[in-house]
Parts: structure tokens; sequence; C-alpha cells
């Protein structure tokens, strides 16, 4: 990363690479896409205020397009370790970086609902915060997004909260729906073959309502930290039993076991949380 590079980076919490697939790897992309177009169908429409509704977006069902049988696998494939990606992605989240989950397509055509609001750092998880110390910066979570076409102003897409990677305050529910978002939501424009690299998890982002005559085409590919695990099989792997064994936390108190769960960073209400009572007995918080 260059130096003005680094400054966008730490001051708005993503960044944008632009021409980085030329028209033959776009169309190979693209038509790698189109042969699976099959499989490609609308999600549930979940967002019913005006700011976001529309129709359900739209997504690969059952298959990655890693899974894609070759030549189609192999634009995505050649993305995985991509220099461009690799130099970036060695400063941003640290040598031995790894793809914890994805790669995913996100889909659209006119009409198609937006996503809300959501990342923000709020509550600080570690595993995905962003932290800049001795003139060096680490992100836990970093998404990769290839555009394989354009999203242009007003028309929808990615949105973000520039510099909420930062924010010291919680984020307003009208700016997670944008019923009234105080102007801090703005699209980032971008053109096929750009790649947009944002902090999944510190940054505050979603998805506008996409309103081009073209479809949205983009794939995600969801980068951690070497020692951060996100998603995937971790959702598997991280329960007691499964980490340590049955035969060794299946006889312990919840509140022992609690301590027990392997690394994962999106717990949600699953993880116990360990609090001491007003007569200094450990228990799990209710």
């Amino acid at each position: 990363m260059n130096a003005k590079e680094r400054y966008h980076w730490d001051l708005t919490g993503f960044l944008v690479l632009r021409n980085v697939l030329n028209k033959r790897e776009l169309k190979a992309a693209n038509d790698a896409i189109d042969y699976y177009q099959d499989q490609i169908k609308p999600g549930e429409r979940r967002n019913n205020n005006p700011a976001l509704r529309g129709t359900g977006r739209l997504g690969l069902r059952g298959i990655n397009v890693l899974q894609f049988e070759k030549p189609h696998c192999e634009p995505f494939r050649k993305m995985l370790a991509h220099p461009q990606v690799v130099s970036r992605l060695n400063v941003m989240c640290g040598q031995g970086f790894r793809l914890d989950h994805g790669p995913q397509f996100i889909g659209a055509v006119n009409g198609t609902q937006g996503g809300t609001q959501h990342g923000s750092g709020d509550p600080h998880k570690p595993g995905v915060g962003y932290k800049h110390q001795n003139g060096n910066f680490h992100v836990g979570g970093v998404t990769v997004t290839w555009n394989l076409t354009d999203a242009n102003p007003g028309k929808g897409g990615f949105g973000c909260v520039r510099g909420s990677h930062k924010s010291k305050f919680p984020m307003p529910r009208g700016v997670r729906d944008l019923e009234d978002h105080v102007g801090a939501v703005t699209q980032v424009p971008m053109k096929a073959g750009d790649v947009l690299f944002f902090m999944d998890g510190a940054q505050t982002h979603g998805t506008l309502p996409w309103h081009a005559d073209h479809a949205r085409r983009t794939i995600l590919f969801k980068f951690a930290g070497r020692q951060s695990s996100r998603t995937g099989p971790a959702y598997e792997l991280a329960p007691p039993e499964t980490y340590w064994g049955d035969d060794i936390v299946g006889t312990m108190a919840p509140e022992e076991k609690a301590v027990m769960w392997g690394p994962y960073s999106n717990y949600g209400s699953e993880l116990p949380i360990l609090t001491i009572d007003d007569e200094g007995v450990v228990k799990i918080e209710d």
C-alpha cells in the first residue's frame, strides 16, 4: 500500500482499486455466472421500510463459485491470491491472512431491495476490530469485493458510513434502516473490474436498493487475520463439546463450560457470558 492508500484506508474504512480486471478477465467471470444462471434465485424480501423496500436479493443457491466446474471456476480462483489483493491484505490483516468464508455472489436487478447498515464495531469485537498503533494498523476482518458490472452514482449497491470504524458512539436506528441517516450513509460508485476493500465488522456498511437497468454482479471474499475466526466451520467447531470433547466438558457446571468455547467472533447470543453477582458468586448473565 502506498501512502495515499494508507491514508484513505485509515480515514474512511474502505479502499477502491480501479481496473484490476481487464476486459478478457471480466468476460470470463461474467460468462461463468451466465453458465450457472439457472442457480441464481431471489432471496426473501426482508426490508419493508420505504428506504430499503424492494424485491429479494439474488444469490447462487447450493453452489459456491469456487465449486464451479472448470473452466468456470478459474476466474474466481485467480481472485483468491491475486497480487493486487495479497499486497494490500498483508498490510491490512497482517501476513498469514486467510479466507474465512465466502466467496459470496450478490446479484440484483432494477428494484432489488437494500440491506440494513451493520457492522459499526459496536459492541467492539477484537477479532474484527480496527486498531492503529506505532504507525501500523490492523483489522481482523476485511471483505474484498470484485465488481463484475458498473455501480454508477445514485444507482445503489455498496453503501457505508465513512470513518465509522473509529466512531465512539452507537449507530442510531435511523442510520441502520436509512429512515433518517443524517446524510451519513453514502454510496461508493464503482465500475466493472474495480475491487473494493472494506473493514467488515469494524465499519458500518450495507447495501442500497438497486436502481440500474443492468444487473448488479459482485463477488465477496471474506478475509480475516490468521488469529481470527469469523464464521464458516467455526460455527460447528466452537461449541465446548466439539472443541474439547464431551469427556472433558460433559460433567462441567454451566459456568465452567462457558469459558471452554473455541474461537469464533460471531457467537451472538449463543455464547454464555459470565458475571459476578452482589454476593461475589460467578454466574451466567441473564
